[in-house]
């Protein structure tokens, strides 16, 4: 799988030392131009649906997991790996001296209709809903939040609009 992207979020200082792994798994489903996106609401951003995987989960495994939970798709199917995007971030917990998140992403093909997501406690209080989406709209909200420099912007809004405008490049080849 090809690295796409590394971001280093401004107050991690060294990427080296000791580091907090977490590896993720988020799916890219196109029908046309749009993309089965999730939108939320605390954030007012657009992303891809995925997430962590579980201890020991296998990759692929997980990624149809987060689909589920996230969004309900149905006859999900991946089709091939696009490639993966390597984040330092702050880490969450004491003792170590940043986050490092390996976003692998896959390109997927599902059923248009969706299922009933099951969503954790916290993605619903957050105002996570999955949503179909015109890719070109999303990069240009998403953009548009940056440019704001809202307040409420999660540090995964980098990440999410490169990944959208990596997938626009893509598309017009």
């Amino acid at each position: 799988m090809e690295m796409l992207l590394k971001l280093v979020h401004p107050t991690v200082h060294s990427t080296e030392g000791r580091g907090l792994r977490r590896d993720a798994v988020r799916a890219v489903i196109m029908h046309g131009d749009d993309i089965l996106l999730l939108y939320t609401r605390r954030y007012d951003d657009y992303s891809l649906p995925g997430g962590g995987l579980d201890d020991g989960e296998e990759m692929l495994d997980g990624l149809r997991r987060e689909l589920a939970e996230e969004t309900g798709a149905q006859d999900v199917r991946v089709a091939d790996a696009i490639g993966y995007i390597d984040e330092y971030r702050p880490s969450p917990e004491p003792g170590y001296d940043h986050l490092f998140m390996r976003s692998h992403i896959y390109r997927c093909e599902a059923s248009r209709v969706l299922g009933a997501a099951q969503m954790e406690h916290y993605e619903i209080s957050n105002g996570m809903a999955p949503e179909w989406v015109d890719l070109d709209a999303a990069a240009a909200h998403n953009e548009a939040v940056i440019a704001r420099r809202d307040a409420g912007m999660g540090m995964s809004i980098i990440r999410e609009t490169w990944t959208l405008n990596y997938l626009r490049q893509l598309r017009g080849r």
